[in-house]
């Protein structure tokens, strides 16, 4: 087994002598080296313009989670009860809002409807259907019967 040391491999690995040899397959290639060289350079270019493009960003930080309670530790029954009751109230009079601006808003577009020569009732009727079977279908995703009236009617064993 032949070992070499660094100062062996060094002598041996000379770079004059690789750009001596460089030099001149250049001169001999002539005319034909220019389409070669235009290769080179533009696959060298394409790889590093993809590899320009590429993001390597890790994945963002986790929040830092700070949990404030705003409720004092002896709170009674009944305080929760009221605030809970308090907070109802405010959910129901926001829902009650926007029922009404819906409302307003489904006004507004019966009348453009109407005004561009739509039939308002045949579309609400349809849209109303459309609902109808979107309930149907999700209840027979789910497993639910969606005719519970109809099934409780007839009698066990008559069709």
């Amino acid at each position: 087994m032949l070992s070499l040391g660094k100062a062996q491999f060094w002598r041996n690995a000379n770079p004059t002598g690789a750009i001596a040899d460089f030099v001149e397959v250049w001169r001999q290639a002539g005319a034909r080296r220019w389409p070669f060289v235009a290769l080179a350079f533009t696959t060298t270019l394409g790889i590093f313009s993809v590899i320009a493009q590429e993001s390597w960003r890790g994945p963002p930080a986790k929040p830092e989670i700070i949990y404030i309670n705003s409720w004092t530790a002896d709170r009674t029954d009944a305080q929760i009860a009221r605030e809970n009751l308090a907070n109802q109230k405010l959910q129901e009079r926001l829902a009650a809002e926007q029922a009404a601006r819906d409302a307003k808003v489904k006004d507004i577009y019966r009348t453009l409807a109407r005004v561009s020569g739509m039939d308002v009732a045949a579309i609400e009727q349809k849209a109303r259907a459309d609902e109808a079977a979107e309930k149907a279908a999700h209840a027979k995703a789910i497993g639910l019967d969606p005719e519970p009236a109809a099934s409780e009617s007839a009698p066990v064993g008559q069709p």
